[in-house]
């Protein structure tokens, strides 16, 4: 088992939640480890945004590894990489997408249902536990279905059994935030259960509490500092104040952080 990857299956522990901020470059990857996290997940979001795609399978494979290799040899810490649905069409396209982002360092890795059937997800899963053994990567399974207004608790629960018997490791349910429905997840799921949270939701200790394993941010960080650059940008061009950019990480201390990943 490598280093990073038996690192990262050991903070799954429900009760005691890995809690992951998303990255989506290598400065905000270096930002999250100086600031103290264990363990460097990044968002399909931010990455496709910052590379210029809408998030949702647009950006391509080689452009989605290259960012993932780019995080990883920048941070010290295990890296686990928001791969979408596997950017490719197909089983062996997955396979290949799981061979390229363990190539470029990643230790575990996000791959979402997006409510497809079930034996579709199977089979995607299979492929890419075939390319990358456990010892070498943590897969996480996203089942979609709270995500997009569909809480079909059953079902959510019949595809996690499903995916673990394809050889997931941890189970990822986001927009369940209610929290008796996440403690019965967590009862049912016989695997690490990953919880996606916002402003409003549950906090780490509620959610600790509740048998959680993993949580996550998601893509609200880069959410929220693209939210700054618009409120800077209007706070110019009217009041002409800078109140918005007064909260920063001073110049010399991120140029600092980026210089050590250089």
């Amino acid at each position: 088992m490598t280093e990073h990857a038996a690192l990262l299956r050991s903070l799954h522990v429900p009760g005691s939640p890995l809690v992951l901020a998303n990255a989506w470059d290598v400065a905000s990857a270096r930002v999250a480890e100086a600031a103290g996290a264990p363990v460097v997940a990044t968002t399909s979001a931010g990455v496709a945004w910052s590379l210029g795609a809408p998030d949702g399978d647009v950006l391509d494979r080689e452009g989605a590894v290259a960012a993932v290799r780019r995080v990883a040899a920048a941070v010290s810490v295990p890296v686990t990489a928001d791969i979408e649905s596997g950017f490719g069409d197909d089983p062996g396209g997955v396979a290949a997408t799981i061979r390229g982002v363990v190539a470029a360092g990643a230790a575990g890795v996000n791959l979402e249902d997006s409510v497809r059937p079930v034996d579709e997800m199977v089979a995607r899963l299979a492929a890419a536990r075939e390319a990358a053994p456990r010892d070498d990567l943590f897969i996480n399974a996203r089942i979609d279905n709270y995500l997009r207004g569909n809480p079909d608790f059953a079902d959510t629960v019949a595809r996690a059994e499903a995916y673990l018997a394809a050889g997931a490791d941890g189970i990822f349910v986001p927009g369940a935030i209610d929290p008796e429905v996440i403690g019965a997840l967590v009862a049912k799921i016989p695997a690490p259960v990953n919880i996606l949270v916002w402003p409003g939701a549950p906090t780490v200790a509620e959610l600790a509490a509740l048998g959680v394993a993993r949580v996550s941010l998601g893509s609200g960080i880069a959410e929220a500092a693209y939210a700054v650059v618009r409120r800077a940008v209007r706070e110019a061009l009217t009041s002409g104040t800078y109140a918005s950019i007064a909260d920063s990480i001073p110049y010399g201390e991120l140029n600092g952080l980026l210089s050590h990943s250089a």
